[in-house]
């Protein structure tokens, strides 16, 4: 058991983003609701960008004016692609963290927010300027991070640069994210220590994409270096469209929960209504 208290991030919004059939505005929000008294310390319910890009998502203001948040104790996380998001997203009170995918591959970047990597540098320095006048505060995803499909240059120095470039800019939450499933425990190894170590004062978390047969190696990798902010989605739904034509499913919550239970560590959630979200998920995922 850690003395850092551990901090698990559930994602229906990224389980949700990629599925072609519009998953009714109910539904999302019933679900949502559920996943809300379980008792995770943050939701990433929605996001805030181009319904072109993101059509599954463009009822996020619909879905959050039907969640029930009087008995959560998770507070609420949206991603946004730009500062129109941003700033759309800053207008609800109830969101507490605005989650910005800054991709250290030039390719990605471009194919996922439309910008540059020099672009969404300014971007970031005006979306902490948003979070700081309305309460709010930024999540950003070192997207990309374990590598890329596009032949971009990628090696550790590359992920410690510009997470040096975040923190300056005044980042204090950044989560080092796998988009297409390329982590291995050997990469987990490499980097998260260069990164809690180098930033000792700055939270850093993990988004990771995974096939089923690899997510014990990958968590166990992860947890051994001293992470303590996972994200991840029940069942392991979902994936990044904007990635690639094949989805790489998310960490599955389930495998999060069993190995750190496992490692006496304290998630405090109500087991109850988790499993209540599994049943209820067979509506939302088809």
């Amino acid at each position: 058991m850690s003395t850092t208290p551990i901090k698990l991030i559930e994602c229906p919004r990224d389980a949700m983003q990629g599925i072609h059939e519009f998953i009714p505005t109910a539904i999302k929000a019933e679900y949502i609701n559920l996943l809300l008294q379980v008792g995770f310390d943050t939701i990433d319910f929605g996001s805030f960008v181009s319904e072109k890009a993101i059509p599954q998502l463009k009822d996020t203001s619909e879905v959050l004016s039907r969640l029930d948040l009087g008995s959560s104790v998770s507070k609420l996380l949206a991603i946004v692609a730009n500062l129109r998001g941003a700033q759309a997203a800053s207008t609800h009170e109830a969101i507490a963290y605005l989650g910005f995918p800054f991709s250290i591959s030039e390719t990605f970047q471009l194919r996922n927010t439309n910008s540059s990597i020099a672009q969404s540098m300014d971007t970031v320095k005006q979306l902490l300027e948003i979070c700081d006048k309305k309460n709010k505060e930024a999540v950003i995803y070192l997207s990309m991070g374990f590598g890329n499909p596009y032949g971009d240059p990628w090696n550790a120095e590359i992920v410690a640069h510009w997470a040096d470039e975040l923190v300056s800019a005044g980042a204090v939450i950044l989560a080092l994210s796998d988009t297409t499933g390329v982590s291995t425990p050997e990469k987990i190894k490499e980097l998260m220590p260069v990164l809690i170590n180098r930033f000792s004062d700055i939270e850093i978390g993990l988004h990771l994409h995974s096939t089923p047969d690899t997510r014990f190696e990958k968590i166990e990798a992860a947890y051994a270096c001293g992470c303590r902010r996972f994200d991840s989605a029940l069942k392991g739904f979902g994936g990044c469209p904007m990635a690639a034509d094949d989805l790489t499913g998310n960490m599955a919550t389930e495998d999060l929960i069993s190995y750190l239970s496992a490692k006496a560590e304290p998630l405090n959630l109500n087991m109850e209504k988790w499993q209540e979200a599994v049943w209820f998920s067979q509506k939302v995922f088809l």
